[in-house]
């Protein structure tokens, strides 16, 4: 080929050229069957809640598609599928915003969504494309609804919860920051609220068990941990002056002699029944001012301490005395039994509450070395173990000991004992809204509570025009008679059907499973394509949903492997989280801001390629980085130098021999470094290191050192290592070079340990200074895999203790530290 036929390098028309031919051929379809291996990637199915993705989002959805494109090449059944999260509360605003119905914005901004995953060169199978608001997918969250209800996890209960008028729905926890929900209104508090659950404290163990299972980032498991909270400690079971019984649970059974005071939730339902007729409006007034409180706020540790005394008492269990009850709103009522015995002289909290209102301190517990015990000296709680004082029968006895004695004396008098407490509380379902999956019961005034059969299903969405809340509560749905009134499927009478719908958690517990078989009809899921993909075997996105989605599809996962319907109880067998692209400034990218990036202005000005390349090689997946454009410039100088290299080797005689080991040593390593980079989800080094391997070969380009067998071999390794990072550049010079089949189609070369083998250095590493470990690594590697295999050596573990590395020093060759926040 001659210099001047060789065409110039045009990303804005190669790309589409090669993503329509994709489609055309059916390149990314999954098959499932045969000698070959599975691969199921997965990215969080996103809310099509907006009018497009920015290049925040690009984070998440490219590097799968490198793996994807990867793990096609190595000889993997590949099941990369998309689908829409597109029930809920967010596409319900953005429809309200847009004065249109949900339907219509959905199906618009799901088009556009595929447009822009599309033109970035996401190899997904299309043919699977499902999303949550069609009743072909909704029927069989129904189906699971039905399940749930029929093995006594899914029911119906009146509590507190939060309430918004600007949004007219309930609201769980985390969608409540100071006071204001997640929308911006201010007009949030606490109200009685009937609605559906489900039961996932019945799987509160096995959620914390499962978590040793499965291949997740340590910080997620954590927050998995601490939301279930699971304590081991006591009951005791203080009884008011009438003889009702008042639980509460205590991790310190050994300080039930310090008992000065007793403090109930505002929203606990022995308030009434404990309140003097004297402080009923003293009572009241608290608990209206509490209810405006998010959690947050109520556990804030530095503000100083409120409550209100009831006027009643309760009787202690083991010395029979009258102690003084309290409303106070640093107890919550989804912890414990929302109920708290108060020991001030071995609780922080308690103390600071009693030195607000001047009540008696009785310290009980003496540390290990006190030799006299000056009480009244004392400035805070003691909270450490010690020797019981003060404790009639107990005096002497370690703590530990008397905590065990405590516990089984409750326990002898059926006055309490031990027990496990769960800081998880059920999972509440129920939104007062349209857009979203109707709740497949209904009520008989005869028959009560009556599930739909499920021959019946689905119960559609009906369309309405007006699908705003009115302000009286209740769903939109209730509205609408004919939806409201049906038949009851116990006696044929009259019924009104259950007008709440599901979150849009619900929708995203199962949608997993119906990727293996999205046009089954018959149930949920094709048993057998089931069985051949799941588990899940790479699920990306982001922390934020850690203790929400996560531990939801966890539950649901275990309860179909309890009904038999499926043989796995943990659903993503790994697990990875990328880091926030934030815009220039430092900021989160947000259309009021005007900081918004889109992948369509990218596209047009770098092309795909350039955009997929940086936004790998900007920073490690999982850590935050502000968007860079001149780190995009550079993407694009790569993928020109990698051009302008095959241009200029391939026009003129291709008359190529001769050898040249040196080179022939450096492809295996290179082989080997970007293989083992994507499998380890480090894809900044991935493309750092075929940026070397390209500086290389130009180098030797350069020298006139390029005539030979073994640079052109390199050069096709280039090639074939490039393509799942730069698939479009990959396949045009796939064809350019007078190839056959798609460069996506081809096997992933092979390398020789041998060739491919390194010279090691030891090289200590040390924890905030300290000398913690010696490792023996490759002299070449880079800091970036040097700090990832120092932060997997066991005892390096051991010494960060959960802390995050802030900060790390590294001087080549000599020593690594490793700095904590």
């Amino acid at each position: 080929m001659e210099a001047r036929d060789w065409p110039i390098y045009n990303p804005q028309v190669i790309e589409p050229r090669w993503q329509q031919s994709w489609e055309q051929g059916g390149l990314h379809l999954a098959s499932e069957g045969g000698e070959r291996p599975k691969f199921y990637c997965l990215d969080f199915f996103p809310y099509p809640s907006g009018e497009g993705l920015h290049v925040g989002h690009c984070r998440n959805y490219i590097p799968t598609d490198v793996m994807s494109r990867y793990k096609r090449m190595r000889g993997y059944n590949v099941l990369h599928p998309m689908g829409w999260d597109a029930f809920g509360e967010p596409a319900e605003q953005y429809a309200v915003r847009q004065g249109v119905h949900p339907r219509i914005t959905t199906d618009q901004n799901t088009a556009n969504y595929r447009r822009q995953m599309t033109m970035i060169g996401t190899s997904y199978d299309w043919s699977r494309e499902i999303d949550s608001s069609r009743p072909e997918f909704y029927r069989w969250t129904q189906y699971f609804f039905l399940l749930l209800y029929q093995r006594g996890l899914a029911y119906r209960d009146t509590n507190w919860q939060w309430w918004c008028d600007g949004c007219q729905t309930t609201l769980s926890s985390h969608e409540v920051v100071g006071g204001v929900c997640w929308r911006g209104h201010t007009t949030v508090y606490k109200r009685e609220i009937p609605a559906w659950y489900f039961r996932i404290t019945a799987y509160a163990d096995e959620l914390i068990t499962g978590l040793d299972e499965v291949d997740w980032p340590e910080p997620i498991k954590a927050m998995q941990r601490s939301w279930i909270g699971r304590s081991e400690g006591c009951e005791v079971v203080f009884r008011s002056e009438a003889g009702e019984p008042v639980p509460v649970f205590t991790t310190r059974p050994d300080t039930l002699f310090g008992v000065t005071f007793f403090v109930l939730a505002p929203e606990h339902p022995m308030v009434a029944a404990l309140t003097s007729s004297e402080q009923r409006a003293e009572v009241q007034a608290y608990m209206e001012q509490t209810s405006r409180k998010s959690e947050v706020e109520r556990l804030m540790e530095r503000r100083e301490k409120s409550g209100v005394f009831t006027g009643g008492y309760v009787i202690h269990p083991l010395t029979d005395e009258r102690i003084p009850v309290w409303i106070a709103d640093y107890v919550l009522p989804t912890y414990g039994t929302g109920a708290v015995m108060g020991v001030p002289a071995h609780d922080e909290r308690d103390f600071e509450f009693a030195r607000r209102f001047s009540l008696p301190v009785q310290v009980v517990i003496a540390p290990p070395q006190a030799e006299t015990l000056d009480e009244t000296a004392w400035g805070s709680a003691y909270t450490g173990t010690g020797r019981m004082i003060n404790s009639g029968i107990y005096d002497g006895l370690p703590s530990d000991e008397g905590a065990r004695r405590t516990s089984a004396r409750l326990q002898d008098l059926g006055l309490g004992g031990p027990k496990i407490n769960y800081r998880m509380r059920d999972w509440l379902i129920s939104r007062q809204r349209y857009w979203g999956t109707p709740i497949p019961i209904a009520y008989c005034e005869d028959c009560g509570e009556q599930p739909v059969p499920e021959d019946q299903l689905p119960v559609l969405l009906p369309p309405m025009q007006d699908f705003q809340p009115d302000g009286s509560g209740r769903s939109p749905l209730a509205r609408l008679p004919e939806f409201l009134n049906t038949t009851c499927p116990a006696c044929g009478g009259p019924a009104k059907r259950e007008t709440d719908t599901m979150g849009g958690f619900a929708c995203s517990s199962w949608y997993f499973l119906r990727f293996t078989s999205p046009h089954f009809h018959q149930g949920p899921f094709e048993p057998h394509a089931m069985r051949y993909w799941m588990p899940v075997d790479l699920y990306v996105g982001g922390a934020e949903h850690a203790v929400l989605h996560l531990l939801y599809a966890r539950f649901w996962t275990k309860v179909l492997a309890d009904s038999g319907l499926v043989l796995f109880r943990e659903p993503f067998a790994s697990l990875r989280n990328q880091g926030q692209l934030l815009a220039p400034d430092g900021t989160r990218m947000s259309k009021s801001r005007g900081n918004v990036i889109t992948p369509d202005n990218i596209v047009l000005s770098h092309g795909a390629d350039a955009l997929r390349v940086y936004e790998m090689f900007m920073a490690p997946f999982d850590q935050d980085i502000a968007w860079n454009p001149e780190g995009l410039s550079g993407a694009r100088r790569f993928l020109n130098r990698i051009w302008s290299l095959y241009r200029e080797t391939y026009v003129g005689s291709l008359n190529a021999t001769g050898d040249d080991p040196a080179l022939n040593r450096l492809q295996h390593k290179t082989i080997r470094n970007v293989e083992q980079r994507i499998e380890g989800f480090r894809l900044n080094t991935m493309v750092s290191t075929l940026m070397e391997f390209t500086n290389a070969l130009s180098d030797r380009h350069r020298v006139g050192s390029w005539r030979t067998a073994a640079f052109h071999q390199a050069l096709e390794t280039l090639l074939l290592l490039s393509a799942p990072a730069a698939p479009h550049i990959a396949e045009e010079l796939w064809q350019l070079t007078g190839h056959t089949g798609s460069v996506h189609q081809q096997a992933w070369p092979a390398w020789d340990p041998q060739l491919a083998h390194d010279e090691m250095i030891q090289i200590p590493v040390q924890v905030n200074g300290k000398l913690r470990e010696v490792i023996e690594v490759p002299a070449g590697i880079t800091p970036d895999d040097l700090q990832q295999a120092a932060l997997e050596l066991p005892r390096v573990q051991q010494h960060l203790e959960g802390r995050q590395v802030a900060k790390t020093i590294y001087v080549p060759g000599k020593v690594l530290n490793l700095l904590t926040k």
